[in-house]
């Protein structure tokens, strides 16, 4: 393998565990929302936490598959998502609706760009499966955000 091969696989394991690191605290993040909204949109919002919750948990194995199927090791411990991530934590469980939907609809927006980075590191490393996959992804992160932008209008 070419020293360029190599460096774009390498830069693709990297994008795909950051990825991941995103993903399983964005997930954590809107569990906790989940648990902890109230105010008068409660079940609203506490049903919309959870089904974007559930979409986020339903990528993470396959992110972390892709990173296997290009023979790299996998983030391994919470430690190594911490390490990892741009999800900033949220310990506050008294945070209002409001500032709930916005912190996900920001962290969503930021996943977005991620995702699109992976995407072109994907082309770069020739890894058509990563690259078409990413589309789906993308296609979620967008709708969270575009209803998360909606709930806060």
């Amino acid at each position: 393998m070419t020293d360029t091969k190599h460096n774009s696989k390498q830069a693709l394991v990297e994008g795909l565990n950051g990825l991941l690191a995103d993903y399983l605290a964005l997930y954590l993040k809107t569990k906790n929302f989940h648990w902890h909204v109230s105010g008068p949109r409660f079940r609203d919002l506490h049903l919309l936490f959870d089904e974007q919750a559930a979409q986020l948990i339903g990528v993470v194995d396959l992110i972390g598959e892709r990173v296997r199927k290009n023979g790299a090791a996998t983030l391994t411990s919470i430690g190594s998502v911490v390490a990892h991530t741009q999800v900033a934590d949220q310990d506050d469980a008294a945070l209002s609706a409001e500032k709930m939907v916005e912190e996900l609809r920001r962290d969503n927006a930021a996943l977005v760009k991620r995702l699109r980075m992976v995407k072109e590191l994907a082309g770069e490393a020739g890894d058509n499966a990563t690259d078409g996959i990413i589309d789906d992804w993308t296609d979620q992160a967008e709708e969270r955000v575009w209803f998360l932008t909606q709930t806060a209008a």
